[in-house]
């Protein structure tokens, strides 16, 4: 785990599942500063990052936490009705020595899991029985993982040069002495310099003691308070048993594998303008044409789409169906693009499936070229949904409307 570092209609419950989970991951122990508590000596951040990587590590973490998620506007949610994900929820966190974790978040709806055993995510939410599962990248793997600078010493000039290279790109602050459910913590707070899409700025505390990460939060443009912050109340660093960990859903709920494909004819591609087979990268990646192969359609991938670049174009699996994943643009400014047939033995994106579990989101609705179509516009991004000639989209990226619904209006 070392100190715990390493421990982020139906389309539209894919959207926000990805989103929660990967929020989730990447702040895996977190906590409200109350400013109350016990603060550490004032210190340099590269000094405070040194000795976090230094500290003595935990035998596990066990916290109680409240996760907060602002990004639904107010009233598309009825009362009573919301996942965990979606509206926010208390809960317990438990993360072992070795990386593997489980977070889970108790409603009156039904509870939500959100497990890693290192190196795949899951998450289920029980208010529409539905796991979603997804690979982490090779290089998010917990850090006891030998590799090739394994045996390399971490020093303060690396981490000062690291910060000078983020600092590039970030506007990143100093490490200033907060409390943090209790503990002393130093908190960071990073922001884009160029284009961040709708993402204002993201604030992390980590224990001054331990080093372990105890708060991460992510705020819009232009507002003063979080959007997603999951806050621990409550923190102890005792061992974890592998029961608190080890957790599986029923077996009667539906799969969502948002994993890209890695199967000949149908895998992970990474494909632009001009590009080709002699831009593949291993035997994983493959042409646009494979992946239309291997979905026996065509789709709906142009070049470019509301004036940015296509970057790439993936299988995924929803349930008992493929659909192609595109990605437009680079950074907090990308725009995702999901689409795949409708109908079939499972419906994976339809906007009324399931026994009518998605109409319980009220969002507006949008004229897509005469097909009629949702919106959810959040703090942090657009998703637009809708079916055109046998064929369902899901449009979502951290940008405001009108560039989500040009870029539906453009999936000729």
């Amino acid at each position: 785990m070392k100190r715990l570092r390493t421990a982020s209609s139906r389309q539209l419950a894919v959207i926000l599942a990805a989103v929660a989970g990967l929020a989730l991951t990447a702040a895996i122990a977190q906590a409200a500063l109350t400013g109350s508590g016990p603060t550490p000596s004032p210190k340099a951040l590269a000094n405070a990052v040194l000795d976090a990587f230094n500290a003595p590590e935990p035998d596990g973490l066990k916290a109680k936490i409240h996760f907060t998620n602002g990004l639904l506007p107010s009233g598309s949610l009825p009362g009573g009705a919301a996942s965990p994900l979606a509206s926010g929820a208390d809960g317990r966190l438990w993360i072992q020595k070795s990386g593997k974790f489980r977070l889970e978040l108790q409603s009156d709806a039904g509870d939500a899991q959100i497990v890693s055993d290192g190196e795949t995510v899951t998450v289920y939410d029980a208010s529409s029985n539905t796991v979603y599962r997804a690979e982490l990248p090779k290089g998010a793997k917990d850090a006891t993982t030998p590799d090739e600078h394994a045996g390399e010493k971490l020093t303060l000039d690396k981490i000062q040069k690291a910060l000078d290279e983020l600092a590039k790109t970030w506007t990143v602050s100093g490490a200033e002495p907060t409390s943090t459910a209790g503990q002393p913590t130093y908190t960071v707070k990073i922001s884009p310099k160029d284009d961040g899409g709708l993402l204002g700025a993201a604030q992390a505390a980590w224990d001054a003691v331990t080093g372990a990460p105890l708060r991460v939060a992510v705020y819009a443009q232009g507002q003063t308070d979080p959007v997603l912050e999951l806050a621990a109340t409550d923190v102890s660093y005792d061992a974890v048993s592998d029961s608190d960990v080890n957790v599986s859903p029923p077996k009667d709920a539906k799969v969502d594998d948002l994993t890209p494909k890695d199967r000949p004819g149908a895998g992970a591609v990474s494909y632009g303008p001009g590009s080709g087979p002699a831009h593949a990268r291993h035997d994983e990646t493959q042409s646009l044409a494979d992946v239309q192969r291997a979905l026996g359609y065509d789709i709906a991938a142009p070049e470019t789409l509301a004036g940015l670049p296509r970057k790439s174009v993936s299988l995924v699996r929803l349930g008992e169906q493929d659909a192609a994943l595109s990605i437009y643009g680079k950074g907090f400014g990308t725009i995702g693009v999901l689409q795949h047939k409708t109908g079939g033995a499972d419906n994976a994106a339809a906007p009324q499936g399931r026994g009518g579990r998605d109409r319980a989101l009220r969002l507006p609705e949008i004229n897509i070229d005469g097909a009629t179509g949702n919106e959810l516009a959040t703090a942090l991004g657009t998703v637009v949904t809708f079916e055109r000639d046998g064929m369902s989209y899901v449009v979502a990226g951290s940008v405001p409307p009108v560039a989500a619904e040009n870029a539906a209006r453009g999936l000729k």
